[in-house]
């Protein structure tokens, strides 16, 4: 059965156009998901503007998110009809991933919708809410706790910023949004943010240690800004590194992990085991509802979907871009 999909090639140049598929061109997999929804993550945007090492197996469906519905299945969890998403695992980059209306897959990656969310809230929180949440969950695995004091969260308004400042403002915490862009800090006021700084503050080399002030820090740009607030992080305090947006190497010294004590936390949100991401989830179903969502994202087709990619890795997006495979 022919499917829409978006197609990265790179013979003789690379292009990213809609092309129609077959169901049969499809890799292995005791899944077929009829796609309703995917989204814009950075790394896809990497991918459909070919910046990075993203894509290593050629030609490409890119789409690191996918939900939508079981077409067909020979896996015992699940039966057509059953509601499912999948993150990660490598989708967009080593295999076909989801900006596409099919999608075959591994039964062991993909995990039911979790209510009060359909396809399209899972979707709208995808891959940015997942990673979010495991932020969140490492920082109050630490022991963080909303009386140890503020938590700083770079990159605050993009997807995965959005998202950490939404739930930790839920979980009670006073967050510190940082954020580049003037025109979104009413934004990241509704979504719970205490105080928002301008991100040129932490963007320049700074002092190795520097004064104390956040308790924990979820961390989605890398570079200078992750090592000045590792820098400003409280004794016994904790940072979630999650993102690379401003660059990935980390110009930091081992002053506040010897002096203060404070401990740096890598994310891994690609290859992370079902039981850990099915927690992560549970944490966005109880603190977040699809009205929550409204504002914080927009819908695209297909068609659509490289363009908006330039102007993710611009920094001109604010929240989530949602692709709706079908229009």
């Amino acid at each position: 059965m022919p499917f829409k999909a978006l197609l990265l090639t790179n013979q003789p140049t690379f292009s990213a156009r809609v092309a129609t598929l077959l169901e049969t061109e499809l890799p292995a997999g005791d899944v077929l998901l009829r796609v309703s929804h995917s989204s814009l993550n950075y790394k896809d945007a990497l991918a459909l503007s070919n910046r990075g090492p993203v894509v290593r197996a050629w030609p490409m469906v890119p789409g690191i998110d996918a939900a939508g519905v079981v077409e067909t299945s020979t896996h015992a969890r699940f039966r057509p009809g059953d509601v499912l998403m999948v993150q990660g695992w490598g989708l967009g980059e080593t295999r076909w991933g989801g900006l596409a209306q099919r999608v075959r897959l591994p039964g062991e990656w993909l995990l039911p919708v979790p209510a009060p969310f359909g396809a399209f809230e899972a979707a709208a929180l995808g891959t940015a809410g997942y990673t979010a949440a495991l932020c969140v969950q490492a920082l109050l695995g630490h022991g963080l706790r909303p009386t140890d004091g503020p938590v700083l969260v770079s990159g605050a308004s993009g997807g995965v910023g959005s998202l950490a400042v939404l739930l930790l403002a839920r979980n009670g915490f006073a967050v510190t949004a940082l954020s580049g862009k003037t025109t979104a800090w009413t934004y990241l006021e509704t979504l719970g943010a205490a105080e928002v700084l301008h991100r040129d503050g932490f963007a320049s080399p700074g002092k190795p240690l520097q004064k104390e002030r956040f308790a924990g820090v979820v961390d989605t740009l890398g570079s200078h800004v992750l090592a000045n607030a590792c820098a400003q992080v409280c004794r016994g305090g904790a940072v979630a590194a999650c993102g690379l947006a401003m660059d990935m190497d980390l110009p930091a010294s081992v002053a506040p992990f010897i002096l203060r004590g404070i401990t740096l936390y890598g994310i891994d949100s690609v290859q992370t085991p079902i039981s850990r991401r099915q927690a992560a989830w549970d944490l966005l179903a109880r603190h977040v509802v699809p009205a929550d969502l409204a504002g914080m994202c927009r819908t695209v087709g297909l068609t659509l979907a490289p363009l908006e990619a330039g102007h993710q890795l611009a920094g001109e997006i604010t929240g989530r871009i949602v692709v709706d495979v079908n229009r």
